[in-house]
């Protein structure tokens, strides 16, 4: 099957439908300059647009195979938390909201943790699904992340966390905005252990995530154009009845008041990443802690210089 083959009955009634399954029409058009793009085109570049390089949203699955060497990984089982404790109803049930976007993302939470190789660097990586709720903070996502803090530890591996989402899940009251506190736990696992802890904060990540585990990481990447901060700027600017700076709460704006570290394309994430993987552990290994002691022995040399100014023996026999 070529292009053609899109563009012949009965291939031509699918350009500009939605296919079955759920991924967009065969063209899609950039949100930053308007162009149509190739769905293959946009696949093979990372959702990233080729003329105005705008980062549209890139799956979990997509993510995960674009990072780590050759595509395979290792998908880590999460706990399963309780089901609606609060017994929410809105428009609808909470459990059913669950049930529907289980079905359309195939997972079930906003979050996936995933072991393997970033250029041969072994490392953990949870991923956050703004497709799941808008990735909103809930119980699970809280138990995800110390579920990868503990493997992170036991394989003695850095931990890297890509942040999406809307905040805290309000199907959940009280027991969602308990896991920012429960979140920096996980980040704490990771410090005591001496081992790395890597957040890349793509777009949108606000509320309670940014409040929390969000802004914690060792070093902070973001994508471009990504919007990065507590409340909404619609919300800050009705607040204040101020106008707020071009470009506010975007990565760029944050990069430069020092909140992130770098900006980094999405086509450069990888080599990025495993960078500085290899400056934050030795040889792509993480260091046991049983060895860092190693490199506080005091020097040789110094005991022998003791040693050759004891010629005060001579001038005692002398003196006797």
């Amino acid at each position: 099957m070529n292009w053609l083959s899109n563009l012949t009955p009965p291939g031509i009634k699918d350009i500009f439908r939605k296919r079955d399954t759920g991924t967009d029409t065969l063209w899609v058009k950039c949100p930053g300059c308007g162009d149509m793009i190739f769905h293959r085109d946009l696949e093979a570049s990372l959702q990233v647009c080729p003329s105005c390089g705008h980062h549209m949203r890139l799956s979990p699955a997509e993510r995960l195979k674009s990072l780590f060497d050759d595509g395979a990984y290792e998908s880590i089982a999460l706990p399963d938390p309780v089901m609606d404790p609060l017994k929410f109803r809105d428009e609808k049930k909470y459990v059913d909201r669950l049930k529907d976007y289980r079905k359309k993302t195939g997972r079930n939470d906003a979050i996936e943790v995933a072991a393997g190789a970033i250029e041969s660097v072994p490392v953990i990586v949870a991923v956050q699904d703004f497709d799941f709720m808008g990735g909103s903070m809930g119980m699970a996502l809280g138990e995800a992340l110390l579920k990868a803090a503990d493997e992170a530890v036991k394989r003695r591996r850095p931990l890297i966390v890509f942040t999406a989402s809307g905040g805290a899940r309000m199907q959940e009251g009280i027991l969602s905005l308990m896991q920012m506190p429960r979140t920096t736990l996980a980040v704490q696992m990771m410090r005591d252990a001496r081992l790395p802890y890597v957040v890349v904060l793509t777009h949108p990540t606000t509320g309670g995530v940014t409040a929390s585990f969000a802004m914690l990481g060792d070093v902070n990447f973001a994508e471009p154009g990504a919007l990065i901060g507590f409340a909404g700027p619609r919300v800050i600017e009705q607040t204040i009845r101020e106008k707020l700076p071009e470009g506010f709460q975007r990565a760029e704006f944050l990069l430069d008041k020092g909140m992130v570290d770098q900006v980094v394309p999405r086509g450069d994430m990888r080599g990025t990443l495993a960078r500085l993987l290899r400056v934050l552990t030795k040889n792509g290994a993480v260091v046991a802690k049983t060895n860092a002691p190693a490199q506080l022995t005091p020097p040789a040399p110094a005991k022998k210089a003791v040693k050759k100014e004891a010629p005060p023996a001579p001038l005692d026999k002398a003196a006797e």
